[in-house]
């Protein structure tokens, strides 16, 4: 694998843009999340390598760091071995594609946040592509799935908050809630009326962990008409109308996937990104099969005869992924995950009555 160092002091704080982890870094070229994490979560990717089908839907796993102080210890970058992170007069090794064209920076714009809460007190960090980095104005949506939210691991205290927050909000019964996002306003971006929205210097309007807590099932379709800016209870129409159908196919093909597996993952968030640049998201639309989503390679049963050229524009409109792994693992002989695969029917049911066809 061709590699190039660079050092510590070039990894840069992480704009967080949806639901949001504190303590994200990036390189200073957006192309990379360095996100700290617990060793569960770390195995877990490991472990999606024996699933391939799955895998096409968590953002590339590009290996680990070990974020201490020792500026005697450096090593390569690499999807199975660990790199230590050391001072920053040491470098560290990164793949040629995620740490090339780097410039000192003290935000990366273009970036996703996971969505695992508050900060993690951690050495190790898990590194992962940057599912936003492609865009040019990506608008971003997370969207926590589970009606139940712990795993068998967590303490009674823990359930029962977790039990509490499922209860107040659509998790429970709808299997998901919003847990943030954010959307390319223009310069002009404004506060929504409920406060749970503000404005960046960037033009970005983003939507607190509180903005998704606020629906109930009945009105959760707001916060997707948010998201596609659509009009309240309008039928969703030209380029936006194409996002929603792109994101359709890819749900209904990860769908797929996970009945097909047997494993528990609390507390998944689904990632959804489509390019917030109106000429950009226009232009991405100006080839042939503008229909057809992007499956991540996955075919679900359906013949798409695609060129090159139709994989990368369609690659330029939306991305989907499933994110948030610190409590999943695989459960041979114990069936598919319903909790999971409830809220993604859940998505789904709302996506669709945006088309209005339901």
């Amino acid at each position: 694998m061709a590699q190039k160092s660079f050092r510590k002091s070039q990894l840069v704080a992480f704009n967080n843009v949806a639901a949001g982890h504190d303590g994200v870094l990036s390189d200073s070229s957006g192309a990379v999340v360095v996100k700290p994490c617990c060793q569960a979560e770390i195995d877990f990717y490991h472990s999606a390598a024996a699933h391939p089908h799955f895998a096409l839907y968590i953002p590339a796993f590009m290996g680990t760091l070990q974020l201490n102080s020792d500026p005697d210890v450096a090593a390569n970058l690499t999807p199975t071995v660990t790199a230590t992170l050391p001072n920053a007069d040491q470098a560290v090794e990164l793949p040629a594609t995620s740490a090339a064209a780097i410039s000192h920076a003290p935000i990366v714009e273009k970036a996703w946040a996971p969505s695992n809460g508050g900060k993690i007190t951690t050495d190790l960090a898990i590194v992962l592509e940057n599912v936003a980095a492609p865009f040019k104005k990506p608008n971003i949506l997370d969207v926590k799935l589970g009606a139940r939210l712990w795993d068998d691991n967590a303490p009674p205290a823990k359930r029962a908050k977790l039990d509490k927050v499922a209860e107040e909000t659509t998790s429970k019964p709808l299997g998901f809630r919003i847990a943030g996002m954010r959307t390319w306003q223009g310069e002009n971006a404004a506060t929504a009326d409920d406060n749970s929205s503000t404005p960046s210097k960037d033009g970005y309007k983003l939507y607190d962990k509180t903005y998704g807590r606020q629906f109930s099932a009945e009105t959760v379709r707001r916060g997707f008409e948010d998201f596609f800016l659509l009009e309240r209870d309008a039928v969703a129409k030209g380029p936006a109308r194409k996002v929603i159908n792109c994101f359709l196919d890819d749900l209904e093909a990860l769908k797929f996937v996970l009945e097909r597996e047997e494993s528990r993952m609390y507390s998944a968030s689904l990632l959804f990104v489509y390019e917030g640049n109106p000429d950009a998201l226009k232009n991405a639309f100006s080839t042939d099969n503008e229909e057809k989503a992007a499956t991540n390679g996955f075919d679900s049963g359906e013949t798409h005869e695609e060129s090159d050229e139709d994989e990368e524009q369609r690659a330029a409109v939306q991305a989907l992924k499933l994110i948030d792994f610190a409590h999943a693992q695989w459960t041979p002989g114990q069936g598919r995950d319903e909790n999971l695969l409830h809220g993604i029917g859940s998505v789904m049911r709302v996506l669709e009555g945006l088309l209005g066809s339901k």
